[in-house]
């Protein structure tokens, strides 16, 4: 039995000197095979390997809101489209042929669109600013953060945003305009845009270096420094979705002002320089008219008088509740009707 325990013992002892350490298995793998990350340690950690990394936090920019301005004597003419896919030219001719308004598309482009013209209320803000200061003369070179005039703009920061800026631009600088607003004594005749050019400058390494520059046009930048030709437009005109609405409100705003003022819907079709039909373009001005949304600052009415239709505009401040705002608009149109009898009486 000693025999064999010791046969035993001696066969383990040649088993356990045979058998490879794991030092000798490690150095044989090769080393890609060796599932090891080495992490460089910051300054930090190699000075104090147990303090926890913390993130730096990410500078939270606040830009003073821009003013918004519209012009006042684009705002009486059809210069841009209501849709943002037009390609037929815009043509007006007032009744008394004194105003002429032709709006044509670069071949290959789109109109510029009343969704467009908001970076214009943007750039005219900008420029009252300066008139306002009375310290320097406004330059037709125009430049603004692009982070800043998305966010007065109302859109996000992000590659589409950007795309669809640059293309707003593009469709700015490529629509022509042929026109007598601003050239009564027909000065000249040319063709021109809204803007000579524009440039989008980017340094990846500085946020502040995003910059877009606007040139306008002389027409268009003349028209902007003029004295009186600039009107506060409210923030709450980005977020109109329609195009007819945002026409419906540039045209209250420029004629009710802050009292009240009525348009036959045939005016309206003139003044809108609608693509559509008459009857078509009848219908959803209606729609609009009688949506409960409205427009900012301004309530609607639908007025059919003497088998004509109108478009009543009062400013919401004149108007107590809007329980009373029918018995208003009855006493406005009572007062308009006294008015035309008495113009007529004089005639």
């Amino acid at each position: 039995m000693r025999r064999f325990l010791s046969a035993i013992l001696e066969r383990m002892l040649e088993w356990v000197n045979k058998r490879p350490s794991q030092q000798e298995n490690l150095q044989e793998l090769p080393f890609e095979s060796l599932d090891i990350v080495h992490a460089p340690l910051t300054p930090e950690l190699s000075e104090n390997p147990g303090k926890a990394i913390k993130k730096k936090k990410k500078e939270i920019i606040h830009y003073p809101e821009i003013p918004l301005r519209d012009v006042i004597d684009l705002m009486e003419f059809p210069f841009v489209s209501l849709s943002k896919d037009r390609t037929n030219p815009i043509i007006f001719e007032s009744a008394d042929k004194t105003q002429k308004v032709v709006i044509s598309g670069h071949r290959g482009h789109f109109l510029a669109s009343i969704y467009d013209w908001d970076i214009i209320l943007v750039v005219a803000g900008k420029i009252q600013e300066i008139l306002n200061t009375g310290s320097d003369i406004p330059s037709r070179k125009i430049s603004i953060p692009r982070h800043e005039l998305l966010k007065a703009l109302h859109r996000q920061e992000g590659k589409k945003q950007q795309k669809d800026l640059e293309k707003s631009l593009a469709r700015l600088k490529l629509t022509g305009i042929e026109t007598t607003v601003n050239n009564k004594d027909g000065r000249y005749v040319e063709g021109f845009g809204f803007i000579e050019r524009w440039r989008y400058s980017e340094r990846k390494s500085d946020r502040e270096a995003k910059i877009i520059q606007i040139t306008l046009s002389e027409w268009l930048y003349e028209i902007c420094c003029s004295q009186g030709s600039l009107l506060k437009s409210n923030k709450l005109y980005f977020d109109m979705k329609s195009g007819l609405k945002r026409f419906l409100y540039r045209t209250a705003r420029k004629h009710a002002g802050m009292d009240s003022w009525e348009f036959s819907i045939e005016k309206l079709y003139e003044k809108s320089g609608s693509e559509n039909d008459f009857r078509k373009f009848k219908a959803q001005l209606k729609k609009a008219v009688l949506d409960d949304d409205g427009i900012p600052e301004y309530y609607l009415k639908w007025v059919v008088r003497n088998r004509k239709s109108f478009v009543l505009f009062k400013n919401k401040n004149q108007i107590k509740t809007i329980e009373g705002a029918s018995e208003d608009f009855e006493e406005l149109e009572k007062q308009n009707e006294i008015n035309k009898l008495h113009i007529e009486a004089n005639e």
